[in-house]
């Protein structure tokens, strides 16, 4: 094996987020300038997505508070108070500023990023015209207003169940396996494969490429599962018990699949599709594909686990056939044709969110505001009713999409910790150090082992590693198992230059498309934290903007040909990403994972379940919140007195029912009366 030139490539190489990063301008709200400020800061912090979905509700939530403070219909969340002022418009700028800011400084002051981002808050501050300094909490000021929001949110956060005074660690989680050892092939030393296993890394550098001290750090919030939710109730909550400790799981998706048990084939089939999967990573390999919606989306994902027929197993991607002509300017998208190789690998790195991005969650509030900046977009709630001036769209896009981004991780990484389960790259070298499971005539037969595929996972004989023959360079491991698949990190020396691509390695030297430094994330697979994250997301701009559809029908990503990968040289050529929907943005996120080599099949469906769950009950509470008051009569709470509440009014009739407008326990003529006054927009 050749020895990686340098720590340096893992931690200097940087990856674009969704879009560029926008400065702060006269056009833009000052939430969505305290949003880009949160954004950066998560760039420069450590890669925690379960952190970072809670600060990103967190500040949300206080700039919602601060906004709803000086309104007479919606309600704050967690401040309790309500106030007047003659100037509104610059009551709630200062309030939300000075919430923001103080969270900020309490959020972040241990952050590696801190000396950086510091100094750009008070700058902020002072462009803003406010004195950073004012601490006041006494008094109607809005500034005074503002530090009690951030102290109301600073001490709900102390309390929720997260352990931010010990920063964010786990109290009673520990893995049973002892650790993997990746330099080394094979995985000898595992203790049970179904389960967790931490790594051995001489660094770790995180997703942000951020070095961690000590190597390896520990399964990431295990215990997350007893953090406060935002939309959550306590019907969605399944509470298990091991170790005498309670394990609270938020929408249980079921237990995964298992070698030796339940989905015994599953499981191995899962495996298998991300060995296969892996030697698609190659740009010289001769498959083109057509990468634009014209062929690529426009797919349901399945809800249980047959997923064979959803994902192409040995061609890579999913089913999905694209879309006929744009829905919003009723022509056909126009093809682009683009080498396999080069999209599954920017695919990967795209969503990955690698150095100097700001986490799934975060990547959903950039393609938040890209969509929001969008010439074709407005700002009307559901793309009813008039349109809201641009604080008060950002505040209630803000709080709706922080509250699914939180939610979703609560209950994803309360699900990872307490099924605790294995990542590819254990389960992969274990099953090929273990054999083949197909032929027990053939050689290296092991019913523990992997299936044989022609031309993908193959047993390595005396006749293959003849002169010429497929797996002459692995002669000397006959009766091993070789699969066709990314050769790895160490067949690069520089990755500004070099390209590993694919060929036949032996299956216990297998590696994720990840950096050596990195390798795995640091927590259990099941379930995939990017396809819920991404799932939920899509609702939300779909419910915020009325549309499944990317303004003008198309979202885009640009990527420059052999300046984008960080993980080896490329792409080959330049490209661009394209998705019609926001759900085939989420789709495509989901699939990543599979082409990096983080997540199999069978982690992923289940995880969009997760995202169907979360995100369109944070907005139905987000909405509460906005009109909890105001609009009784919208019975759907679609933001919208119409037919549709006419019906349900009448449904009840004559007895108490959801109709039961002024709460006197009967669906009658006063509910009707107050209904048809009520006809119209709720904004």
């Amino acid at each position: 094996m050749k020895v990686v030139p340098s720590i340096v490539q893992g931690i200097c190489a940087a990856v674009v987020a969704f879009v560029v990063t926008v400065p702060a301008s006269a056009d833009h709200s000052v939430a969505r300038k305290w949003n880009e400020m949160l954004l950066q800061s998560i760039r420069l912090d450590f890669a925690r997505p379960t952190v970072h979905a809670r600060n990103l509700c967190h500040i949300s939530v206080a700039m919602w508070d601060a906004w709803a403070t000086f309104d007479t219909q919606a309600d704050p969340w967690i401040f309790a108070e309500r106030h007047t002022t003659s100037d509104l418009d610059a009551a709630r700028r200062e309030s939300i500023s000075f919430a923001a800011y103080r969270i900020l400084l309490n959020r972040f002051a241990a952050s590696p990023g801190f000396a950086t981002m510091n100094p750009q808050y008070q700058s902020l501050m002072t462009q803003l015209g406010y004195d950073s300094f004012n601490t006041s909490t006494s008094g109607d000021s809005p500034a005074s207003i503002g530090n009690r929001i951030a102290q109301a949110v600073i001490a709900f956060g102390l309390a929720d169940g997260a352990n931010q005074v010990g920063n964010y660690a786990n109290l009673y989680y520990q893995p049973i396996n002892p650790p993997l050892i990746v330099i080394l092939p094979g995985n000898p030393s595992v203790v049970d494969v179904r389960r967790y296993q931490p790594l051995t890394l001489q660094y770790f550098v995180d997703q942000n490429g951020i070095p961690v001290p000590g190597g390896f750090p520990p399964f990431l919030s295990a215990e997350w599962g007893n953090v406060a939710p935002f939309a959550m109730t306590i019907e969605d909550r399944t509470d298990y018990t091991r170790n005498n400790r309670t394990w609270p799981v938020y929408h249980d998706p079921g237990a995964p699949p298992v070698i030796g048990g339940s989905g015994d084939e599953v499981w191995r089939r899962g495996h298998e599709m991300v060995a296969v999967w892996s030697g698609q990573l190659d740009p010289t390999d001769g498959v083109t594909w057509d990468i634009s919606p014209a062929s690529m989306g426009n797919i349901t994902p399945p809800t249980g686990w047959n997923d064979e027929s959803y994902y192409d197993f040995i061609g890579g991607g999913d089913t999905g056939t694209g879309y006929t002509v744009n829905p919003v300017t009723g022509e056909p998208y126009a093809p682009q044709l683009v080498k396999r190789g080069d999209y599954a690998r920017v695919l990967a790195e795209f969503w990955s969110d690698g150095p100097t991005s700001e986490t799934p969650p975060g990547h959903w509030f950039t393609i938040l505001n890209y969509v929001t900046d969008h010439p074709l977009s407005h700002r009307r709630i559901g793309g009813k009713g008039p349109e809201l001036d641009v604080l008060e769209y950002d505040v209630k896009a803000y709080l709706a999409l922080g509250g699914a981004m939180h939610d979703t991780a609560v209950s994803v990484w309360g699900t990872k910790g307490w099924y605790d389960t294995s990542r590819p790259i254990s389960a992969i070298r274990w099953m090929c150090g273990k054999g083949q499971c197909s032929d027990p005539t053939s050689l290296s037969y092991n019913t523990e082992g992997i299936h044989l595929i022609p031309d993908q996972i193959e047993v390595v004989t005396a006749l293959t590693t003849t002169a010429g023959a497929r797996h002459e360079h692995l002669e000397g491991n006959e009766g091993s198992i070789a699969i066709k698949a990314w050769r790895g990190p160490y067949a690069i020396e520089n990755p500004q230059t070099d390209t590993a691509g694919a060929g036949w390695i032996l299956g216990k030297e297998w590696w994720p498309y990840q950096r050596p430094t990195f390798v795995t994330p640091p927590f259990g697979g099941y379930t995939s934290g990017h396809s819920s994250f991404s799932r939920s997301a899509a609702h939300i701009l779909e419910l915020l903007t009325g549309s499944k559809f990317f303004p003008g029908g198309l979202g885009t990503f640009s990527v420059t040909q052999n300046q984008y990968l960080v993980f080896e040289d490329g792409p080959s050529t330049n490209l661009t990403l394209q998705f019609a929907t926001y759900y085939d943005a989420a789709d495509q996120s989901a699939m990543s994972r599979i082409w990096g080599g983080i997540h199999p099949p069978f982690d992923d469906i289940p995880s969009r379940g997760i995202g169907d769950k979360t995100g369109p009950a944070a907005f139905a509470f987000a909405n509460l919140l906005w009109n909890l008051t105001s609009c009784p009569a919208d019975l759907n709470e679609d933001r919208f007195v119409d037919g549709v509440d006419l019906g349900m009014t009448m449904s009840s009739w004559g007895s108490a029912g959801v109709g039961d407008i002024n709460g006197d326990g009967i669906v009658d003529g006063v509910d009707l009366g107050a209904l048809l006054g009520a006809w119209g927009s709720c904004n």
